[in-house]
């Protein structure tokens, strides 16, 4: 269907956003960014020009578009058999490549998505029109790697010259400045998110869970191009796991610290984040509120109960006596917050493909509590709308058997002229109220104050 892969070097750059706004403009544009140079992340990835897309509706439904291809009628209704036909449409890579995507699937997957395939059913509204699920199938990249400061078109040689034709072309915006045309808005009081705070410790105190990750959202009227506003986002709190798509009058900006699932050459690793302090406002209180949080017996708890279910979740999957944990509960500070840090390793089973690993463990336990479906049920109850991509996953899905996905916090979502951000936390036995409820303001304010 497609011809043989290239892989051709251009100029390398630390920033991927030059590159990005001249491609932003062409259909089904993504951007999957590290944020460098101020973040740790080594690969950023850029695409356009998918050869199908595939939405999963509200209502379970799905759309397939594509001018090439046509999706089997046997698949209709099973998103995971309709995504791996998909990856079988690209030729298998057969050229020695380090670099993580040389085609697949890139896109989101919703939290709500999660919801409904564990067959949990919410009583609220879905306040966006987002899709569950959007993914392409895109057959080429631009791939900056910032520790080797290398840059690479991957492409097939029947696409390398439209690329570089469309790279060519000056980088000029249709669109209107971005600006906020009304202040964000709590959906929640600070008397509403207690209430709800106390039903949480009834419900551990009776022994239904042991952490509810518990959010709450708030809303901002825009207008103009979303892409203008990912910059001020970005260049407040760049993260290792970060990523921008629009279309239409949708658009996704996520500035997430958090991987959620990589796979590479069967080696699984998930890095859960439990346990936040705001950044001092001089040295010394930056450091005390670091060590402050290292000594914390109650976020290093919360910290462990949900290795402990990532441990699981991996561990139906992954072949037996391989999952393992070579970091627990490390400090990472970003510009907004200093967070704990903890990995959890395994190694993906023979029979098993990273769509079924991203499905066993999907939506992420950091984002839930424990036990998951249980916890999961608590949050439909007491969050009074569902969360769209907010906590799913964004990520790629290679050809290869590659695959990397973030948990989507610290992430807008845009709707028709509406701008929505969550902000939780993970509550235990021995949380309070008001630290929890500041928590969950600690890890937005740099994003809505971006904006404001």
């Amino acid at each position: 269907m497609t011809s043989a892969l290239t892989i051709k070097a251009l100029p390398y750059s630390p920033d991927p956003l030059e590159t990005f706004s001249c491609l932003r403009q062409r259909p089904g544009a993504v951007l999957l960014d590290s944020g460098r140079p101020t973040a740790n992340g080594r690969y950023d990835i850029i695409s356009s020009d998918p050869l199908a897309t595939l939405e999963v509706m509200p209502d379970g439904q799905t759309n397939f578009t594509s001018a090439q291809l046509e999706l089997p009628a046997a698949l209709t209704g099973d998103m995971t058999a309709q995504q791996q036909w998909m990856l079988e449409q690209l030729p298998s890579a057969d050229i020695p490549s380090e670099l993580p995507f040389l085609g697949g699937l890139i896109g989101y997957w919703s939290y709500d998505l999660g919801r409904n395939n564990l067959a949990i059913p919410s009583r609220h509204p879905n306040v966006t029109n987002l899709p569950l699920a959007r993914l392409g199938l895109y057959d080429w990249c631009i791939t900056f790697d910032h520790e080797m400061q290398t840059a690479w078109l991957i492409a097939p040689t029947t696409r390398q010259q439209a690329v570089l034709k469309w790279l060519a072309q000056p980088s000029t915006s249709p669109y209107k400045s971005f600006q906020l045309t009304s202040s964000f808005q709590a959906e929640l009081s600070q008397a509403d998110y207690t209430e709800r705070f106390d039903a949480v410790q009834r419900y551990i105190r009776a022994g239904d869970c042991y952490q509810i990750n518990l959010a709450q959202r708030f809303t901002a009227r825009y207008e103009g191009d979303e892409w203008q506003a990912y910059l001020r986002l970005r260049k407040a709190t760049p993260t290792p796991f970060s990523g921008f798509m629009a279309w239409k009058n949708q658009a996704v900006l996520s500035l997430s610290p958090e991987r959620f699932i990589q796979c590479r050459d069967g080696l699984v690793e998930t890095r859960p984040i439990k346990g936040t302090r705001p950044r001092g406002k001089s040295p010394e209180e930056d450091i005390a509120l670091a060590e402050q949080l290292l000594s914390s017996t109650k976020d290093r708890a919360e910290n462990v109960m949900i290795v402990d279910l990532l441990r699981n979740d991996l561990g139906r999957v992954c072949a037996p006596g391989s999952i393992r944990v070579p970091q627990l509960c490390q400090l990472e500070s970003y510009p907004n917050v200093h967070h704990l840090v903890s990995v959890v390793q395994g190694q993906l089973a023979k029979h098993r493909s990273p769509l079924s690993l991203l499905t066993a463990a999907f939506p992420g336990g950091s984002i839930t509590g424990a036990p998951k479906v249980r916890a999961m049920q608590i949050i439909d109850e007491l969050e009074p709308c569902q969360r769209s991509v907010y906590c799913g996953s964004l990520g790629y899905i290679d050809t290869r058997g590659s695959m990397d996905t973030s948990i989507a916090i610290r992430t807008m979502v845009a709707d028709a002229g509406t701008l929505h951000v969550w902000g939780g936390g993970g509550l235990v036995a021995d949380s309070k109220a008001e630290e929890e409820y500041t928590e969950t303001l600690d890890k937005i304010c740099h994003l809505i104050g971006a904006l404001e």
